[in-house]
């Protein structure tokens, strides 16, 4: 885990927590916890599957340059 996947992380319980006392101002210790909770599982969670997504993309790019890359030359087997 680097440095700034759990600084992500920190901030998204940073934001539920706030967020839980927003909507209810005396909400417990216990109410606390739990969205601090949910906001870190949920930052870490979305940080993994946009990472995912961005290397999906990434390889995609690198299979269409080299189909190009195949496709301009002419030693190249046929597929």
């Amino acid at each position: 885990m680097g440095i700034g996947k759990l600084i992500e992380e920190v901030g998204g319980a940073i934001a539920a927590e706030q967020a839980a006392k927003a909507v209810d101002p005396n909400a417990g210790i216990l109410v606390e916890g739990a969205a601090a909770v949910a906001g870190f599982m949920g930052v870490g969670k979305l940080s993994d599957t946009m990472e995912a997504h961005t290397e999906a993309k990434r390889d995609a790019s690198q299979d269409a340059a080299q189909d190009a890359a195949d496709a301009n030359d002419p030693a190249a087997e046929p597929k």
